[in-house]
């Protein structure tokens, strides 16, 4: 594990680094892990090669940090840019954090918050973004402890699966 470039962080048991090719298994299982823990696993449908084509292929659509207590994997942030037009600026929004349950409490969450803020700020990002689950309390209040607020005034809506499909489709009857 000496290749990597480790980013030495404030608790001396932890370290980050940028996930490579090799890491897909173990992101994978990351991934499942939190599904578990948001009693989602109903919704995981993506797989180690979808991962390695669309994280490390021709065009990379997210990043993924690793965390580390000593040299055992601990937890994984997922995140990607986004774009506000209203600041002008990129954004980063952090799809998944995850730390595994034993290793809660430690202070491994809050690092890679602080972490992926300070890329914010290294990139010129306007803002740092997330979404969690409403019954997720604990995680609510540890973000409000960093000074995260919710935005009250938007609601997330999606499109996803057939419905996508469906919708992306019906761009042929409006030409």
């Amino acid at each position: 594990m000496d290749d990597y470039n480790w980013i030495e962080t404030s608790l001396p048991d932890f370290r980050l680094r940028f996930a490579n090719r090799q890491d897909v298994p173990l992101i994978h299982k990351f991934i499942r892990d939190l599904a578990d823990y948001e009693n989602l696993e109903h919704e995981v449908v993506s797989t180690e090669e979808q991962l390695l084509q669309n994280l490390f292929g021709d065009r990379s659509y997210a990043e993924v940090i690793l965390g580390f207590e000593k040299e055992e994997p601990a937890g994984f942030a997922l995140f990607f840019h986004n774009f506000s037009t209203f600041v002008g600026k990129p954004g980063i929004y952090l799809e998944d954090l995850y730390v595994k349950k034993p290793l809660r409490g430690k202070g491994y969450g809050k690092i890679f918050l602080t972490y992926l803020a300070r890329l914010a700020n290294h990139r010129d990002c306007g803002r740092l973004e997330w979404a969690v689950q409403e019954w997720n309390e604990r995680a609510i209040g540890f973000y409000e402890s960093l000074g995260a607020r919710q935005k009250e005034e938007w609601t997330v809506y999606q499109v996803a699966g057939s419905k996508l499909k469906q919708l992306g489709n019906s761009f042929d009857n409006h030409q």
